[in-house]
C-alpha cells in the first residue's frame, strides 16, 4: 500500500496525511466511530495534538496498571519469602536442638574419622562425646541447686530492701523536723507506684518486642540456609547460588567431566562418596575430599580441571583437585568466585615486628587465606619459573624475613647485574653481585666454607651434648647462629667452569646441614640439570614454582611426579598470575597456591620499601652477628700441587692413599686438599706426567718421579719463553 502524500491546508501550510492510529482494532465491515482517524483523513495541527494527548493518557493508564501489578507481585513474593525464611529459621533451630540432644555433631565427626581410617581422630571425638555427656549430666543434676540459689537470692534481696526502707523511715522520723511515718510511707508508696508503672511498661514492651525479636532472629536464621527454592530467594541470592559448593554440585560437575571410565561407572550405579563434605574455610572457599570409582585416577580429574571449574562456575585458577592422602580419593579446593584476581595483603612485617627463622618467616597467603610462614631452619628453598613471574620478589621476601631475625647471618650472591638486594646490604654479612668470574669464585669459596662449617658445627654440637641447633643454643653460643645463604640466578653458578664443584658442595651441605642451622636458597629461571641440579631440588623442603610452560619444568622445580599428582604450576598463567606460585613443603597440605607478599620497588627512582625494614632490622640485630658486608680476607694464593707433593714426600716412597692427609697437614687452609683422595690424586699426578704404578696394589708415589716431572715442566716453561 502506498503512503499518502502530504497536502496543503486552507492556510497554505503543509499537513501530513496519515493512516489511522486507532486504540483498538476494527473488524472489516464495521462502522468506524467518529473520533477514530482513518487512512486518508486530513489531520490538522489541533487534531494531531488531541490524538497525541489521548495516546499519552492511554500509555499512562497502562503504565500505572503494570506498575501496580508489579508492586503487588513484588510485595506478595516478599511476604512469601519472609514467611518461608521464618519457617526455615524455626526448622533449623529445631534441627540444631535435636542434634544437640542426640550429640549428632560428635557422631558425624566420629563417622567421618572412621571413614578416613583416622584412629586418632576417632579416639579424640569419642573422648569429646563422653565429656559432652558428662557436662550435660552435671548441668541437669545441678539445675535444682541453681533454681534454689536464685530463689534464695531474690528473697534475700527483698529482705534487704525492706530492712533498708525501715531504717531510712526510722531515720527520717527521728530527724528533727523530719517526716512523719505517714509522710514517709506515702513517699515509699508513690515511689513504688512509679516503679510498678515502669515495670508494667517493660512487661508490655516485652510482650510486643520479644515476639518481634524472635521472628526477626528466625528470619535471619532462615536467610542463611543454602538449600532454598528459587522462589524464596532474592534476586541477588539467585545470582549467587553458584557460589555455594554442595555435594550434589560436585557430583553433578563430575558427571559432566567427559571422562569415559567415570561415565561408565556412573551408568553402572556408582555414586560419589565424601570423606570430607564441602566445608567452608576462612570465608574464602570450600574444601572437600571425595572418592573415585575403579579405573579413574586423581590425575584424570586434574587433567579436566578447566571443565571441572566451568561446571562449578569458577575460574580455572579457583579450582584445584589433587590426589588425597587416602588412596582412591581426591582432595578438592574451590575458591570463591573472583578470589584469584585479588592481590595479596600487605607484608605483615613492613612497619613493625620481628621474625624467627626457627619458628616461621611470613612468605605469603594461601588460597585459603592463611598466612604461610614456615621455619627456614632445616628447610632450604628453591625458587623456579619463567622470567618476570615473581621469583626475585619471593627471594626478597624470604631474605627480608630472615633479616628481621636478630640472630640470623645473611649471605647473598646474585649472578646478574640487577640491584634487587642493594637495599639489604647494610644487613648482609656477604653480598656480591655481577656477571664476572669473581662472583662465581666467591660463591664457590663460600660454599666450601659452609661445607666445612657444617662439620665444625656437628663437632660443636657433640661437644655440647646437643642434637641440633636451637634458638636457645644460638642465643647462648654466637658460633651457632643461623646462616641463610641465597644464590640468586644460580644457573650462572652451576653452568660455570666451577659448576660441578659448586653443585657437589651444595648437595653435600644440604645433606648434612639440617640440624646445624645453615640454610641454603637458590632461584633460577631454568629447570635444566646444569641450571639447578636435580639432587638439590630433591633435598630442599620448600619448593616454589611460578608459571612454567611444560610438565618437565614443573617437575624440575617441584620434584619428579608432581605434575602427575596434580601439583601443577603449568596451570598458572604467565603475566596474569604473576606473584603466585605453587609451594610445597610449607604446610601439612600437599601444596599451596601461594600469593607472595610484595615488597614494592620503584624502577624509575630506585625507591625500595625494604630500605626502612632493613633500617629497623639493624636496630634489633644481635651484636655477635656480622653485618655491613665487611671486607673479607683474600683467599689463599693458589698452590703448586707437584711442589707440595715433593715436599711432603721428602725422600720416601709413600702409598698414594696416604699423601692427601700429608698435603692437608701442609696446607690446612687450602680447600682442594681437604677433599682430595688417593684416586683423585693419581689422576692429577697423571695429568702432570707422573705415573703411579699399582705395585702390590699400593700405588706408591716415588719422590724421584715427582721431581723429574718438576724438572721437565721447568725446562718446558723455559722453552716456551724462548
Amino acid at each position: 500500500m502506498s503512503t499518502p502524500e502530504p497536502m496543503d491546508d486552507d492556510m497554505g501550510n503543509v499537513v501530513p496525511l496519515r493512516r489511522a492510529e486507532s486504540t483498538r482494532t476494527t473488524p472489516p465491515g464495521a462502522e468506524v466511530e467518529a473520533d477514530t482517524a482513518v487512512a486518508g483523513e486530513l489531520l490538522t495541527a489541533d487534531r494531531e495534538a488531541e490524538l497525541a494527548r489521548q495516546r499519552a493518557a492511554d500509555t499512562d493508564a497502562r503504565t500505572r496498571t503494570e506498575v501496580a501489578r508489579d508492586v503487588a507481585a513484588t510485595f506478595g513474593k516478599s511476604v512469601m519469602r519472609t514467611g518461608y525464611r521464618v519457617y526455615r529459621g524455626h526448622e533449623q533451630w529445631l534441627t540444631h536442638a535435636v542434634q544437640a540432644a542426640t550429640y549428632a555433631h560428635y557422631r558425624e565427626r566420629i563417622a567421618a574419622a572412621r571413614a578416613q581410617g583416622d584412629a586418632a581422630g576417632i579416639a579424640e571425638w569419642q573422648d569429646r562425646l563422653r565429656q559432652a555427656k558428662a557436662d550435660r549430666r552435671d548441668r541437669i543434676s545441678g539445675a535444682p541447686r541453681t533454681v534454689l540459689a536464685l530463689v534464695r537470692t531474690v528473697l534475700l534481696a527483698v529482705i534487704v530492701l525492706f530492712a533498708v526502707l525501715l531504717m531510712m523511715g526510722v531515720s527520717v522520723h527521728l530527724w528533727e523536723g523530719g517526716w512523719t511515718w505517714s509522710e514517709w510511707w506515702g513517699f515509699v508508696t508513690a515511689t513504688g507506684d512509679i516503679i510498678g508503672t515502669v515495670i508494667m511498661l517493660g512487661v508490655q514492651a516485652a510482650i510486643i518486642g520479644v515476639p518481634a525479636v524472635w521472628l526477626l532472629a528466625a528470619h535471619r536464621a532462615g536467610a542463611s540456609a543454602t538449600d532454598v527454592p528459587a522462589w524464596a530467594m532474592s534476586p541477588t541470592q539467585r545470582e549467587e547460588t553458584h557460589r555455594v559448593v554442595t555435594p550434589g554440585g560436585i557430583g553433578e560437575a563430575l558427571v559432566h567431566l567427559g571422562i569415559p571410565a567415570l561415565n561408565k561407572a556412573i551408568k553402572a550405579g556408582w555414586t560419589v562418596e565424601f570423606a570430607t563434605p564441602p566445608v567452608r574455610v576462612n570465608q574464602r572457599g570450600y574444601q572437600a575430599t571425595f572418592s573415585l570409582p575403579l579405573g579413574v585416577t586423581p590425575d584424570m580429574i586434574s587433567d579436566k580441571r578447566d571443565v571441572l571449574a566451568r561446571n562449578l562456575h569458577r575460574d580455572p585458577m579457583e579450582v584445584w583437585p589433587n590426589a588425597a592422602e587416602r588412596a582412591g580419593f581426591v582432595d578438592l579446593w574451590v575458591a570463591d568466585p573472583g578470589l584469584s584476581t585479588k592481590p595479596a595483603p600487605a607484608y605483615p612485617l613492613l612497619n613493625a615486628g620481628t621474625a624467627d627463622v626457627f619458628i616461621g618467616v611470613p612468605l605469603g597467603v594461601s588460597q585459603r587465606g592463611d598466612v604461610v610462614a614456615p621455619p627456614l631452619v632445616s628447610s632450604n628453598v628453591v625458587f623456579g619459573g619463567m622470567m618476570g613471574q615473581g621469583k626475585s620478589n619471593a627471594a626478597r621476601v624470604l631474605m627480608l624475613g630472615a633479616a628481621l631475625d636478630p640472630l640470623a647471618e645473611l649471605w647473598v650472591f646474585v649472578f646478574a647485574g640487577n640491584g634487587d638486594f642493594d637495599a639489604y646490604q647494610p644487613r648482609l654479612a656477604r653480598y656480591e653481585r655481577g656477571t664476572n668470574a669473581s662472583v662465581v669464585d666467591s660463591a664457590v669459596e663460600s660454599l666450601r666454607e659452609l661445607y666445612d662449617e657444617v662439620g665444625r658445627r656437628e663437632a660443636r654440637l657433640a661437644e655440647l651434648g646437643a642434637k641440633k641447633v636451637t634458638r636457645g643454643l644460638a642465643e647462648k653460643y654466637p658460633d651457632l647462629r643461623p646462616i641463610v645463604a641465597l644464590f640468586s640466578e644460580c644457573h650462572e653458578l652451576f653452568g660455570s667452569a666451577q659448576g660441578e664443584e659448586a653443585a657437589e658442595l651444595a648437595v653435600q651441605t644440604l645433606r648434612r646441614a639440617r640440624k646445624t642451622g645453615i640454610i641454603l636458597g637458590f632461584d633460577t629461571q631454568s629447570s635444566r640439570a646444569d641450571a639447578i641440579p636435580p639432587k638439590i631440588v630433591e633435598l630442599v623442603q620448600l619448593n616454589a614454582c611460578f608459571a612454567v610452560k611444560s610438565w618437565r619444568s614443573n617437575d624440575g622445580f617441584l620434584g619428579d611426579g608432581s605434575f602427575q599428582a596434580g601439583i601443577r604450576a603449568t596451570e598458572l598463567r604467565a603475566g596474569k598470575d604473576r606473584g603466585t606460585s605453587i609451594l610445597t613443603g610449607a604446610t601439612a597440605e600437599r601444596f599451596e597456591v601461594l600469593k607472595w607478599f610484595f615488597i614494592q620497588v620503584n624502577d624509575d627512582t630506585g625507591w625500595d620499601a625494604a630500605t626502612e625494614v632493613i633500617e629497623r632490622a639493624m636496630t634489633k640485630v644481635h651484636p655477635a652477628v656480622v653485618v655491613g658486608t665487611p671486607e673479607r680476607a683474600a683467599p689463599p694464593a693458589p698452590r703448586d700441587m707437584l711442589e707440595d707433593v715433593s715436599e711432603v714426600l721428602g725422600h720416601d716412597v709413600v702409598p698414594v692413599a696416604d699423601v692427601p692427609a700429608l698435603l692437608a697437614k701442609l696446607a690446612p687452609d687450602w680447600a682442594p686438599y681437604r677433599k682430595l683422595n688417593g684416586k683423585h690424586l693419581r689422576e692429577l699426578l697423571a695429568a702432570e706426567g707422573v705415573k703411579v704404578p699399582s705395585t702390590g696394589n699400593r700405588y706408591p708415589v716415588d719422590p724421584v718421579t715427582v721431581r723429574e716431572a718438576l724438572a721437565k715442566r721447568a725446562t718446558r716453561d723455559l722453552d716456551d719463553e724462548d
